[in-house]
């Protein structure tokens, strides 16, 4: 089976899926997955009645699914409609099973959690401190994860305040910054930590967000100096603010005798590393 392409378990049972390097989302196969929640003997006309309700009911959901081709069970591809996980979600919630009902329940308490930290922000920073700790990560990697989104917010901001748009735009920006700093695109730097779908700044070590922090930090106080006006302009922005953070990634990795940039996750990392580094630091003494 190609790369791009692999099954997971959902229920006791497997779900084809399909990995779009391009837009990097999991495409899921839709009578996979209603055939499941339904409980349906033939997931595919299940389907196919669901999806001509759906139209009729007017909803844009339909029009969201992509076909793809996907191995069936003669070991042939064959076009089949796809979904990605939000689109598949919004599907769920038209499936009246009791095997969709946990998700239902799931959605409406998620929904619920982010009216509240609409109205109360401090909410969503405790959520996510839990979030993390139940993923096992250190409690000081957690503080340096919690700064960075701090970090990061007063840098949209003042992206925003230039003009720029969400989206597109502060990709390419963000983009800009991590080849300053890190020396590879976003997407080269997920694939060195064999990412797909996940936060890069969720598997970077302390030391890596740290310096992400310098270079995002950087770039917004220099914008607000400069106020550049147009994507060209806050591109070059966005490389001088990553080139400060890169000149104390250099002298760092100079003094350590190791590369800053790693493709291990900050819960991978062996304790070795860190007396390594103590004793690359006494050679160079």
């Amino acid at each position: 089976m190609k790369k791009s392409q692999s099954l997971i378990l959902f229920h006791q049972n497997t779900v084809r899926r399909h990995w779009d390097d391009n837009k990097e989302l999991w495409y899921f196969s839709i009578v996979d997955v209603v055939s499941i929640l339904s409980g349906s003997a033939d997931g595919r006309n299940y389907w196919k009645v669901l999806k001509h309700r759906l139209k009729e009911e007017g909803s844009e959901v339909v029009t969201k699914c992509n076909q793809l081709k996907m191995r069936a069970a003669d070991g042939k591809f064959y076009l089949t409609d796809a979904a990605d996980t939000e689109t598949l979600l919004r599907l769920i919630q038209s499936i009246p099973s009791p095997k969709a009902e946990p998700f239902k329940l799931w959605l409406a308490k998620v929904g619920y959690e982010r009216i509240e930290e609409t109205e109360d922000p401090e909410l969503a920073m405790e959520r996510a401190m839990q979030t993390y700790l139940k993923k096992g990560y250190s409690k000081e990697w957690i503080n340096q994860r919690l700064k960075s989104i701090e970090v990061r917010k007063e840098l949209t901001d003042e992206w925003q305040e230039r003009g720029m748009k969400e989206g597109v735009e502060y990709a390419i920006l963000t983009d800009e910054i991590t080849k300053a700093w890190a020396g590879r695109s976003v997407k080269d730097y997920k694939k060195l930590k064999n990412l797909k779908k996940q936060n890069l700044r969720d598997n970077m070590t302390n030391l890596e967000l740290v310096l992400n922090m310098l270079a995002e930090a950087s770039t917004a106080e220099i914008s607000k100096k400069k106020k550049p006006e147009g994507l060209p302009a806050n591109q070059q922005i966005a490389r001088e603010g990553g080139h400060v953070a890169g000149k104390a990634r250099a002298e760092i990795e100079k003094q350590t005798g190791e590369s800053v940039i790693t493709g291990m996750r900050p819960h991978e990392l062996p304790e070795k590393r860190v007396g390594q580094v103590s004793r690359n630091k006494k050679k160079t003494l």
